[in-house]
């Protein structure tokens, strides 16, 4: 028998107190469905503080949920909405959010102590069509066996690298090793939207 994750249900349920679980005596009413709550009263109603239990009488003559959307204000501030549909909204809004943020992207680009012309140049161009593109460039040269004694060679040719990539991208920190490796990551150049 397949046992249901109840417990994280409830805690997705009980983000939010709603209905008999606000037991304050008094809760601040706020929302943009004044005109059918005051149909349902029978009275004016706007915006202000009203006792919690003719605010819960209220909703579920609406068939509504009162929700609790600020507990710590005094007192605390609530709405009549379908509590369902505000937990969707909420996630789709969450979810929208987290789809906006921006991805980093992070290419490498690996070099040895004694890259020749063409290789360097070949690898060049790769990293300002990465910057391009807005991905990060992680640049490092690694030192194999007993080349680690080339470190200069290593550090100069990083530094050339970083300087012909200047109108493309800019070094977030001067190369430095990292175990056998030399790294530097180059971001890309913030360009105005047209």
């Amino acid at each position: 028998m397949k046992r249901r994750n109840y417990r994280a249900f409830e805690e997705k349920k009980a983000e939010f107190r709603t209905n008999n679980d606000i037991r304050v005596p008094k809760v601040r009413l706020v929302g943009d469905n004044f005109e059918e709550i005051s149909e349902v009263a029978k009275q004016s109603i706007e915006s202000g503080v009203f006792k919690t239990q003719d605010v819960i009488y209220w909703a579920r003559e609406m068939e509504l949920d009162v929700v609790e959307i600020s507990p710590n204000a005094e007192p605390p501030v609530v709405k009549i909405i379908d509590y369902n549909k505000f937990l969707y909204l909420k996630k789709k809004k969450e979810k929208e959010i987290k789809n906006k943020t921006a991805k980093t992207v992070i290419k490498e680009i690996r070099f040895g102590p004694n890259t020749d012309e063409h290789d360097f140049n070949f690898k060049l161009n790769h990293a300002k069509k990465f910057l391009e593109d807005g991905a990060k460039v992680k640049a490092y040269v690694h030192f194999r066996g007993r080349t680690i004694v080339f470190q200069d060679r290593g550090q100069l040719l990083l530094l050339r690298f970083i300087n012909e990539l200047v109108d493309f991208g800019g070094a977030e920190d001067l190369p430095k090793m990292e175990g056998r490796r030399m790294i530097v990551m180059i971001s890309p150049l913030k360009k105005a939207k047209k």
